[in-house]
C-alpha cells in the first residue's frame, strides 16, 4: 500500500513537474511571439515618419529582357526596378506598399519582397519572411518583369502609399508629382530618366521610331521658316473663299466696335464678343460699325458671310452659329499686337456637320472650369460637339437623382479594400478620397455646362460607358444593394442591381478588371440604364438643351455572363431572340439603342461595340465613333459602318487621340498604343475623306511603312467582308479625343489638347485642296502607289507653312490671353562647325539657349557655342517656358 502511495506520489510530482515545464515553454513561446509581433508592428507615428522619409525610385531597365520574345505582342515583357532607401533602420515586416503599375507584374526577382496585383493596376509590395530589414541610407532594389513594354517616363504612376494593420494609410512623399516652376508641367522625381534608346525606347527589335532629339526635330522642321508675310490675312480654320481687296491694312479696330444687331439675339454672340474683347477689341459708341444681317439664301448650318470695308463690317448668316462664327473669324483674322486688318470678303461654310471634342473626366476627374474653358475655345474655332465621358471603371462623375450611391461611392477612390466607402485606388490616385482626381459634377454643375455650351452653339453628348467599363456603377449599385438589403427592402435592393451574385465567369478587360461588366440578362440592368438616361434627359430639359444624342459606349466588353445562372436561364427561355451567348453584347446595344430611339434620342457607340450589332435591329439614325487604327485596316470598319447609313464620326487614334505624345520622347505625357508622335503637322496632313490614302505619307506604330488595301474582300462563301465606301457615302465628321488615364491635372489636359485642337478645327471645317480624292471603286495605297502626287505634297507643305506661321505669330498669344496652358514646342537644333542652328514646328516663338548650364540667352541667329548646349522655346506671351533639350 505504501509502495503504491509512494509510486503515486512520485507520479504526481513528475506529472506536476512536466506540466510546469510545458507551461513554462508555452509562456516562452507566447512571449517570443509577442516580442516578434511587437517587432513587426508599427505605430501611426512610425508609419507617418516612414512615409515622409522613404525614398523610392522607379527605373525601366529594358524592354527586351532575356526570356521574353523580342518581337510581336504575345509574351512580350519588360524589366523594371523599384529602389527603396530608408532614412531609418526598419526591421518590421508588418507593412506593405500599394502602388499603381499600369502593366501587370509577371514575376519578381527577390526573396525579400512579393508584388501581387490587387485589381486593375493596383499592386501590393510586401516583405516576405526572408525580409532582412531596411538599413539607414542603404538602397534595396526590387527587380520585376511586367507585361508588354514601358516606353514613357510618365508610365510610372505616382502616389505610392504605406499600409500597416488598422493604421491610417500614409502617402509616400517621394512618389508625389511636383510642378516645374518654369514650364508649369508635372514632374516625377521618383522616375529615373531614360538614357538608352535601344533598351528603354524601342518597343521591339524591329522598332524604327526615332527618339525626338533636338537633331531629329531640326531635320523634321526643315522648310518651315519664319515668314510674317504669310499670316496677314489668315483665319483658322481656313474659310471656304477669301477675296482680299487691300494690302495696307486700312481697317482699324483699336477704337472698338459698335454693334448693329438688327434681329440677331445678343445672347447668341455674347461669347464671341467676349473673345474679341479679350484681345483688345471692345464695344464702343465710337467704334467701327459691325452690322448683323440675314443671309437671305438657303445654306449649311453655321455658314456665314463676312464683309469688311473701311467704314463697316457686315456679318450675314442664317442662324446663331453663323453669326458667332463670323465674329470668331474676325477675331482670328486680327493680330492682337496691332488690331488692324485688310478689307476683304469671306464666304464660309463647314466641311462636316459634326466637329467634336471628347473629354474623359471619368478616369481622372477634371474641373467644371476646365470644361467651360474648353467650350470657349471650341467655339472660338467653330467646333460644335462636346462628347463628355462621365462614367467608366474608375469613376462615375455625374449626380443622378435617386441614385446617390453613384457619386457617394463611385466618384472617389481611396484605400478601402471592401469598397464600401469608395472605389479602389487606380491610376496613381493614392489612398485619400479628397484627392483632386476624385469628384463629380452636381446637377447644377451639369446644367451650367449645358447652358454654357448652348450659348456657344455647342451640343453636349453625355457618355456613361456600358456594358463594359462599368465598374464604378457596379460597385456603387452593390453598395446600394447591401444598404437596402440590410433594412429588409429586398425589392428595392434588387431594383437597380447590375450583376448576378452567382456568376462565376472568369474574364479580364483590357484594363485588367475582372468585375467591370454589367449583366445584360437582368431586367434590373435595363431599369438602371433607363433611369440614368431619364435623369440626364431631365437635366438637359432644365438647361433648355434637349438631349438628342446619348453615347452608350459599348466598347471593349470583356463579358460577364458565360457562367451566370441568370444568363443560362435567359438563353434557355430564348428571350428576345438570343440563342447564343455570343449575341449578348449585341442584344444589349440593340436594346438600349431602341430604348433611346423610343425617347427621341439618337444612340451612339464606339465602333467596335457597334460592329457586333445586327443592323436590322438598330435604329436607322445611329451614330458610330470610329476609333480603329488605319495601319491595322481600321478604314474597313469605318467604310462598313458608313455604308450602313449611320452617322460615322472619325476618331482615328493615330492622329485624333490627343492623350498621345506630341513627339516621340519618353518625357512627353500620354499613352502611345497607336502613335508615339502625333504633332500638329501630322494632324494637318490627315486626309479624313480618304482614310487608306494616308498610308502614302504615314508609318505604323513602329515607324514602318504599311499598305492599305481598300478593295473588296470576300470570305470563302463569297460573302462581302469589307470593301470601299459606296458612291455618295461620306463621313459625318471628326472628333478629337482626350482620355485621362495619364492626365491627372487640368493643366496637363490643356497641354495635351492645345494647340492640336486648332488643327482639329482646321480639318473638320476646311477641306484642303491637296487631299487625295476617294476612289469609290477601290484602290491599294502604300508609299509608292502614287495617288498622293509630288504636286500635292508640295501644296501640303506650302499650306502647312501658312498654318504653322499663323499659330506661332497670331493664335498662340490668344490662347495665352485666355489662360490656356498649351504645349510650348520642343526646339529643333543642330550644331554645324561650332555654330548653333535652331528651328520650330511653328515659327514665331522666342527660342532660348544656354551653354554649360549658364544663363538662358535669346537666340536670334546662328551663334558660336562650345560645351553642353540646351535649347528651349518660350510661350507667345513670353512667360511660360517649354521643355529644354540637350543638343548633341
Amino acid at each position: 500500500m505504501k509502495l503504491k502511495l509512494i509510486t503515486a506520489a512520485i507520479t504526481l510530482v513528475l506529472a506536476t513537474s512536466a506540466c510546469s515545464d510545458v507551461k513554462t515553454e508555452t509562456n516562452k513561446q507566447v512571449s517570443a511571439q509577442s516580442s516578434q509581433a511587437k517587432a513587426n508592428s508599427l505605430d501611426q507615428a512610425q508609419l507617418n515618419a516612414l512615409g515622409d522619409t522613404l525614398d523610392i525610385k522607379y527605373r525601366v531597365v529594358t524592354n527586351h529582357p532575356e526570356g521574353c520574345p523580342t518581337s510581336g505582342v504575345d509574351g512580350r515583357c519588360f524589366t523594371a526596378q523599384i529602389d527603396l532607401t530608408s532614412a531609418v533602420d526598419l526591421d518590421s515586416q508588418g507593412w506593405s506598399i500599394y502602388f499603381s503599375q499600369m502593366r501587370p507584374v509577371k514575376s519578381v526577382n527577390s526573396d525579400e519582397f512579393t508584388i501581387t496585383r490587387v485589381k486593375g493596376d493596383l499592386h501590393k509590395l510586401a516583405p516576405t519572411a526572408k525580409f532582412q530589414g531596411l538599413k539607414k541610407g542603404v538602397t534595396k532594389t526590387i527587380e520585376f518583369k511586367g507585361e508588354l513594354w514601358q516606353l514613357s517616363e510618365t508610365d510610372a504612376m505616382p502616389n505610392y502609399y504605406l499600409v500597416s494593420g488598422g493604421l491610417a494609410p500614409v502617402l509616400i512623399k517621394s512618389t508625389a508629382v511636383t510642378l516645374d516652376s518654369e514650364t508649369g508641367m508635372e514632374l516625377r522625381p521618383y522616375v529615373v530618366s531614360f538614357t538608352d534608346e535601344d533598351k528603354q525606347y524601342k518597343r521591339s527589335d524591329t522598332d524604327e521610331v526615332k527618339w525626338a532629339t533636338a537633331e531629329v526635330l531640326f531635320q523634321a522642321n526643315q522648310g518651315i521658316d519664319f515668314q510674317p508675310e504669310l499670316v496677314t490675312n489668315t483665319i483658322i480654320p481656313t474659310p471656304l473663299r477669301v477675296e482680299v481687296s487691300s494690302t495696307d491694312k486700312p481697317v482699324s479696330l483699336k477704337s472698338g466696335i459698335k454693334l448693329e444687331l438688327n434681329d440677331v439675339k445678343r445672347q447668341a454672340i455674347d461669347a464671341a464678343l467676349a473673345r474679341l474683347s479679350r484681345i483688345g477689341v471692345k464695344e464702343s459708341s465710337s467704334g467701327l460699325a459691325v452690322s448683323f444681317l440675314p443671309l437671305g439664301i438657303k445654306s449649311t448650318p453655321g455658314s456665314y458671310l463676312l464683309d469688311i470695308t473701311k467704314d463697316q463690317i457686315t456679318i450675314s448668316a442664317a442662324d446663331d452659329a453663323g453669326f458667332s462664327y463670323g465674329l470668331s473669324s474676325l477675331t482670328s483674322l486680327l493680330d492682337s499686337h496691332d488690331l488692324v486688318i485688310n478689307t476683304m470678303r469671306v464666304e464660309d461654310s463647314p466641311r462636316y456637320d459634326f466637329r467634336g471634342m471628347h473629354i474623359d473626366v471619368s478616369r481622372n476627374f477634371h474641373s467644371k472650369q476646365l470644361v467651360l474653358d474648353m467650350l470657349d475655345q471650341m467655339a472660338a474655332y467653330k467646333l460644335n460637339k462636346l462628347h463628355l465621358h462621365m462614367a467608366d471603371d474608375e469613376g462615375w462623375r455625374l449626380e443622378i437623382d435617386g441614385l446617390p450611391e453613384l457619386t457617394e461611392i463611385g466618384s472617389k477612390r481611396c484605400h478601402d479594400l471592401s469598397e464600401t466607402r469608395c472605389l479602389l485606388p487606380q491610376l496613381g490616385s493614392g489612398p485619400f478620397a479628397d484627392a483632386k482626381v476624385n469628384g463629380y459634377y452636381s446637377k447644377d454643375d451639369y446644367i451650367e455646362i449645358l447652358k454654357y455650351a448652348g450659348a456657344r452653339q455647342i451640343q453636349v453628348i453625355p457618355s456613361m460607358d456600358m456594358p463594359g467599363h462599368s465598374r464604378a456603377a457596379i460597385k456603387s449599385m452593390e453598395a446600394r444593394y447591401r444598404k437596402l438589403a440590410a433594412t429588409g427592402d429586398v425589392k428595392g435592393a434588387n431594383e437597380y442591381r447590375l450583376v448576378d451574385p452567382k456568376d462565376t465567369t472568369v474574364y479580364s478587360s483590357i484594363q485588367y478588371y475582372d468585375d467591370n461588366t454589367l449583366n445584360v440578362c437582368m431586367e434590373s440592368t435595363f431599369h438602371f440604364v433607363d433611369k440614368v438616361i431619364d435623369e440626364i434627359a431631365k437635366l438637359h430639359q432644365q438647361a433648355g438643351q434637349p438631349l438628342s444624342v446619348y453615347h452608350i459606349g459599348a466598347d471593349e466588353t470583356a463579358g460577364a455572363w458565360l457562367n451566370s445562372p441568370i444568363c443560362k436561364a435567359f438563353l434557355a427561355e430564348n428571350k428576345q431572340g438570343v440563342t447564343t451567348s455570343d449575341d449578348f453584347g449585341a442584344y444589349f446595344v440593340e436594346r438600349v439603342s431602341n430604348i433611346l430611339h423610343d425617347k427621341g434620342i439618337e444612340p451612339a457607340g464606339w465602333s467596335d461595340g457597334m460592329s457586333h450589332t445586327r443592323p436590322e435591329n438598330m435604329p436607322k439614325a445611329s451614330q458610330t465613333n470610329v476609333w480603329d487604327v488605319i495601319s491595322h485596316n481600321g478604314f474597313r470598319r469605318a467604310h462598313q459602318q458608313a455604308n450602313l447609313g449611320w452617322d460615322a464620326v472619325l476618331g482615328m487614334p493615330e492622329m485624333l487621340y490627343f492623350d498621345f505624345p506630341y513627339e516621340a520622347d519618353p518625357q512627353e505625357h500620354g499613352y502611345y498604343w497607336a502613335s508615339r508622335n502625333t504633332n500638329e503637322r501630322k494632324l494637318y496632313g490627315f486626309m479624313p475623306d480618304n482614310l487608306p490614302a494616308n498610308a502614302e505619307q504615314w508609318t505604323d506604330i513602329q515607324g514602318k511603312p504599311f499598305e492599305a488595301d481598300d478593295t473588296e474582300k470576300r470570305d470563302e462563301a463569297g460573302k462581302l467582308v469589307s470593301g470601299p465606301m459606296k458612291e455618295g457615302v461620306s463621313f459625318t465628321g471628326l472628333q478629337g479625343q482626350i482620355w485621362s488615364e495619364t492626365l491627372r491635372s487640368d493643366a496637363v489636359v490643356e497641354y495635351m489638347t492645345f494647340p492640336r485642337l486648332l488643327i482639329l478645327a482646321e480639318k473638320a471645317w476646311h477641306k484642303a485642296s491637296w487631299e487625295v480624292p476617294y476612289q469609290y471603286k477601290g484602290a491599294v495605297y502604300n508609299q509608292t502607289s502614287g495617288y498622293f502626287t509630288q504636286e500635292m505634297r508640295n501644296e501640303q507643305a506650302s499650306q502647312w507653312a501658312v498654318i504653322a506661321n499663323t499659330l506661332g505669330q497670331k493664335e498662340l498669344v490668344k490662347l495665352d490671353k485666355a489662360g490656356i496652358e498649351y504645349r510650348v514646342p520642343t526646339v529643333g537644333a543642330h550644331i554645324h562647325d561650332g555654330q548653333l542652328l535652331t528651328n520650330l514646328i511653328y515659327p514665331g516663338l522666342t527660342v532660348e539657349y544656354r551653354v554649360n548650364a549658364s544663363e538662358w540667352l535669346v537666340y536670334h541667329s546662328p551663334v558660336s557655342v562650345d560645351g553642353l548646349v540646351e535649347v528651349r522655346a518660350v510661350a507667345a506671351d513670353g512667360k511660360r517656358k517649354g521643355r529644354s533639350l540637350i543638343v548633341r
